[in-house]
């Protein structure tokens, strides 16, 4: 029987795995785990207990949730490894770990034969070069089958039951009575005798009134990047849509530096040019519409701004631009008046009209309407509602406000083990070496590929840093590694007893502290939201909204800001965790709500740090150091990492080398000047 609300019943549990998240991450670690531990049983006896807690529920829970059109990782036989991970450093600005794109590269592509085999239906063409829906009778992927590319890395997809399709290979092979869904986990534990070791998690129920603290020797921590630090260009009735899923609240990134994981690159972000208001996928009508985007007079201005690109070599010299410098093309023009932007969907398909047959056409057309309707149905309700017809009448494009994440255009995340086979330095020959925390690993790897910095704690998918492209299939792939490398760490560990450091008593109250506030100070005014004695989450929201918006580089200043501004925000920052402290839920919407932004102020506070850490724009585009407007190769060609001290709340940033494991010569042509 549940508890009342302020008074929760507390369920305590001890197991060996525990899988935080129900995105693809986790969902690939629960598919893979029960095989691993499977044959632990069989060789060892032992029998591990294992459980999986997702804070809204599998089936439409993480990134994929709206699903999907398109798999944006396929290696296939065209590319090899090697390439991918070229392609990853190229578009993040040549600062990314080639180590783990090179062993994601190798494994990425089994997932995917997998979501077929489970019935995922995935395009091909025909002997004639005729694309179909599905397979259509035509071979899996695995038995030689030509997919439908979009792009040299992208297939097409009928994806609207994507998340639905991976879920449940996941909740088969865990079995439901592994599964806890609608439990929402905001702290981890640490262990008593080993600080630097993880012990437990601890979380409450978003339905019953429970606490539920758990005891583990491993922890996968997959929970999401972040939305929702920025203040959105969507406002009014519109407040809450983004393109990123608003339930990703950067709990991933908070709940692993309070643990004392090493974070990476957290001052990158990926701000998306999307369709205008419905945040509406862009992907296909690039890459398989061939449009084009173009600003107010018609002019394609990655053409007619392209000179810019030789302000950042080696990096604008690449035959694909980086995503950000695509974008710092864009804003030129809006910043100089020719906007609106727009893609210019009535000329690709016309030109598309020309060579396909009317079946085709038809077809085509009904793509470009399914393009949403797989992933992202709220632009379908603005097409209808201004009367766009794509094959009339073009639509905007727009940046988003900036996003955290790790898996898709951007490489925020944990400092993660890596593979021991592909020549990552096992040693820190840096410069600033002598300033990196002496606790911390030396190298890339150190014994288990995705354990963080903090023993028995992993992460995949938004939560590995400077890897980015991982997208859908990548983050299923990375789960599925932790998955085995977990249960080896058990095996491993076997005698290990996790102790918690902080008394069971004492957590509860910790997450309950804004129901007590509530509680304590709720009769002192009549008005239920308006009291001196608490501030409601949704207002403490928008001021941290507002701060990075402001001072962060968000939309206000179009992407801008300098070390005067980045002091201000760490100023006003400050403030608000104290005045955090002051949240008040006067339900468990509320209390989910008060710990999403606990954990969003804690992210954000990590991003500015990292930007003010890092002295140059290494992200034109994405945003802008204005004191510092430039991308400085010879002293910023580096990792920028944190730690996070949670006792004296401070932030210790400092650098880690940058090594190419793969030939990056062949990604660039010599710059104009």
């Amino acid at each position: 029987m549940a508890g009342e609300f302020g008074n929760p019943e507390v369920v305590q549990e001890e197991v060996d795995i525990l899988l935080i998240g129900g995105g693809m991450a986790c969902c690939g670690a629960g598919y893979e785990v029960m095989r691993w531990a499977d044959a632990a049983k069989a060789e060892t006896g032992m029998d591990l207990k294992i459980k999986l807690v997702d804070k809204a529920a599998m089936d439409r829970s993480g990134a994929v949730a709206q699903a999907l059109s398109a798999i944006n990782t396929y290696i296939g036989t065209e590319q090899d490894p090697a390439d991918y991970a070229r392609m990853v450093s190229n578009d993040l600005m040549g600062i990314t770990r080639d180590d783990l794109a090179y062993d994601l590269g190798r494994h990425v592509d089994d997932s995917v034969h997998l979501f077929e085999e489970w019935g995922l239906p995935i395009w091909k063409t025909d002997e004639n070069g005729e694309r179909h829906d599905g397979s259509q009778g035509l071979p899996a992927l695995k038995d030689g089958g030509k997919p439908v590319r979009s792009g040299k890395w992208q297939i097409m997809i009928n994806g609207e039951s994507y998340k639905w399709i991976v879920a449940e290979a996941s909740k088969k092979a865990l079995g439901m009575d592994r599964i806890q869904e609608r439990v929402f986990i905001v702290k981890l534990v640490n262990d008593k005798n080993d600080p630097n070791r993880i012990a437990g998690a601890v979380g409450f129920s978003t339905r019953e009134h429970k606490v539920y603290v758990f005891k583990a020797k491993a922890i996968l921590l997959a929970a999401g990047g972040c939305v929702n630090i920025f203040r959105p260009r969507s406002v009014g009735e519109g407040t809450g849509r983004a393109w990123y899923p608003v339930w990703n609240a950067g709990s991933t990134y908070a709940m692993a530096a309070e643990a004392g994981a090493e974070l990476t690159m957290m001052e990158n972000r990926f701000v998306p040019a999307r369709f205008k208001d419905g945040y509406g996928p862009v992907g296909a009508w690039f890459l398989l519409f061939k449009a084009q985007a173009v600003n107010a007079y018609g002019e394609v201005y990655m053409q007619k701004n392209k000179e810019l690109l030789n302000d950042y070599p080696p990096y604008g010299q690449a035959a694909v631009p980086a995503s950000c410098l695509r974008n710092h093309l864009m804003l030129k023009e809006m910043q100089e008046g020719r906007g609106p932007i727009y893609m210019d969907t009535v000329t690709a398909l016309a030109k598309l009209r020309e060579t396909l047959t009317p079946r085709e056409v038809k077809h085509l057309e009904a793509e470009a309407w399914e393009d949403f309707l797989d992933m992202c149905v709220g632009q379908c309700g603005i097409w209808v509602g201004e009367n766009i017809e794509p094959e009339k009448k073009n639509s905007e494009l727009m940046p988003t406000e900036p996003y955290l994440l790790g898996s898709h255009s951007g490489c925020c995340g944990i400092w993660v083990s890596g593979p021991t086979d592909v020549g990552a330095p096992t040693d820190e020959t840096h410069a600033d070496a002598g300033k990196i925390p002496g606790h911390l690993p030396k190298g890339w790897n150190w014994g288990y590929r995705s354990m963080t910095t903090v023993k028995g704690l992993f992460t995949a998918g938004d939560g590995v840093g400077a890897s980015g492209h991982k997208f859908s299939s990548g983050s299923h792939a990375e789960g599925r590694m932790c998955a085995k490398s977990m249960v080896k760490y058990c095996i491993d560990n076997k005698d290990l007893k996790p102790e918690l450091d902080t008394p069971v008593e004492q957590l509860v109250e910790d997450i309950y502290k804004p129901v007590r506030t509530f509680l304590e100070f709720k009769d002192y005014t009549t008005a239920i939201d308006v009291n001196p004695n608490y501030i409601t989450p949704k207002m403490l929201q928008f001021r941290l909204q507002k701060i990075m918006d402001e001072y962060v580089a968000g939309v206000a200043t179009y992407y801008k800001t300098n070390a005067n501004m980045l002091q201000v925000a760490e100023d006003k920052l400050g403030m608000l965790k104290e005045d955090a402290e002051k949240m008040r839920a006067k339900d468990l919407h509320e209390l989910l709500r008060a710990w999403e932004n606990y954990h969003r102020i804690l992210t954000a506070e990590a991003h500015m740090k990292h930007i003010q850490f890092r002295e140059e724009s290494r992200y034109p585009g994405f945003y802008y150091r204005m004191d510092k407007n430039f991308v400085d190769e010879e002293n910023w060609h580096c990792f920028v990492n944190s730690i996070y001290d949670k006792t004296s709340k401070q932030w210790t940033c400092f650098k880690r080398a940058h090594v190419d494991l793969v030939d990056k010569s062949k990604l660039f042509k010599p710059a104009a000047h």
